[in-house]
């Protein structure tokens, strides 16, 4: 059973704590989304206000081992003491004798932020001896980096494996109960949403739902793939040609059992992806061949919401369109929308992490979400009921 940060007497410890700090900086080397980081807060002041000392280590970015200024912890460090209105301490070299002493002399209710994990090749190789210079900063280690969770990295598995004492936090402990619960005892009818552009990276999550929900709808570019598979004109809209006859039986077999697999009826289309001005909405069945669909059409966000309003729980993973151009973000702008009326009256909804995440963040619904995963990966593998090695070890 893995036990939570709150079973543990942590006066007067030093606690080791796994974050996921690996947040968009912009062009100033300033945080330009603190999301991630906002979501650790819970467990980092329930540290401080029990009179523990805090010791948090993640990555930023893909420096490849090397140590590279531009993903650098400095700037996470500074946005963080001003969330927290105290000052942190800070070691450049993470697994050095002055970053132990720094821990070592935490006084309780101090925090201490280590450098990017990943300027060491021992972070992603798990390897033991850089393993064992990490644990030797706390007296309990907690995990609460729920988006890395699906790696197989020294900070994930190697440094709990020296551990007695070993946890998650608050923000993991929520994934869990949400992303677990929405596929061992989710409220019905169950509904899964699926958008963007790969299907590959989402087959686990489909075949699992297969089993478990009441209805699939597929939108944004991956819709398209499906389409295809059904005998549709997509136009010049994209195509996963690899993944068609995977669509083809992935509707089998949601017949066979069952469950009701919606596509887009209509959608609104472009003349590339560098297009402004929605063109549509066109049928399915009258796709201009010199045209993309970027977005789905006024009749497919009515159907969509509609069975959004009548399900007892509804997870979403992936946009409807290519939400990141203010023409063509109106579909999922709507499915967002359905889902806060669908809490609004009772109903769950669960958000997956990346483009869905943003893009609940950018209508400004994320707080009208049961929950917003702060995992992309990580909530795909759970849902699909994989394990996940961080989680693991804790067991």
């Amino acid at each position: 059973m893995i036990r939570s940060i709150k079973s543990f007497d942590i006066k007067d410890k030093n606690i080791l704590i796994r974050v996921d700090f690996n947040v968009p900086l912009n062009d100033q080397g300033q945080v330009e989304d603190n999301f991630r980081i906002m979501s650790a807060i819970p467990t980092i002041k329930y540290c401080i206000e029990a009179g523990a000392s805090v010791i948090l280590m993640s990555h930023l970015g893909r420096p490849g081992g090397e140590i590279d200024p531009k993903y650098s912890l400095i700037p996470i460090g500074e946005e963080l003491a001003g969330i927290l209105e105290m000052p942190i301490k800070f070691s450049h070299n993470p697994i050095s004798e002055d970053a132990h002493d720094t821990s070592l002399g935490l006084k309780p209710g101090e925090v201490h932020l280590l450098e990017n994990l990943r300027y060491f090749e021992g972070e992603e190789l798990n390897d033991y001896e850089f393993s064992s210079k990490l644990a030797k900063h706390g007296q309990i280690y907690i995990n609460d980096a729920f988006g890395t969770a699906h790696r197989s990295h020294a900070s994930n598995v190697g440094v709990p494996a020296q551990f007695k004492h070993k946890g998650i936090g608050l923000l993991v402990a929520r994934e869990m109960q949400y992303l677990s619960a929405a596929i061992k005892r989710p409220n019905l009818p169950l509904t899964l949403i699926l958008g963007g552009a790969k299907i590959g990276s989402k087959l686990g999550l489909i075949e699992s739902f297969l089993d478990k929900a009441n209805t699939i709808i597929i939108g944004g570019c991956m819709a398209f793939t499906f389409l295809k598979a059904k005998g549709y004109n997509i136009g010049n809209s994209l195509l996963d040609e690899s993944m068609v006859s995977t669509a083809s039986k992935i509707m089998n077999m949601a017949r066979l059992k069952g469950v009701q697999l919606l596509l887009p009826t209509d959608v609104m289309c472009g003349k590339n992806l560098e297009a402004i001005e929605p063109l549509g909405p066109y049928s399915i069945h009258d796709l201009p061949s010199d045209l993309m669909g970027l977005d789905i059409g006024s009749g497919s966000v009515d159907a969509f919401s509609k069975v959004c309003s009548e399900s007892g729980t509804v997870v979403w993973n992936g946009p409807m369109g290519l939400f990141e151009i203010n023409g063509f973000g109106t579909g999922t702008m709507k499915i967002a929308e359905s889902l806060e009326a669908l809490v609004e009256n009772g109903g769950t909804a669960i958000v997956g992490g990346g483009d869905s995440a943003a893009a609940v963040k950018k209508y400004g619904l994320s707080d009208s979400m049961s929950h917003v995963s702060t995992g992309g990966g990580a909530s795909l593998e759970l849902l699909s009921g994989k394990i996940l090695p961080a989680l693991e070890i804790l067991e």
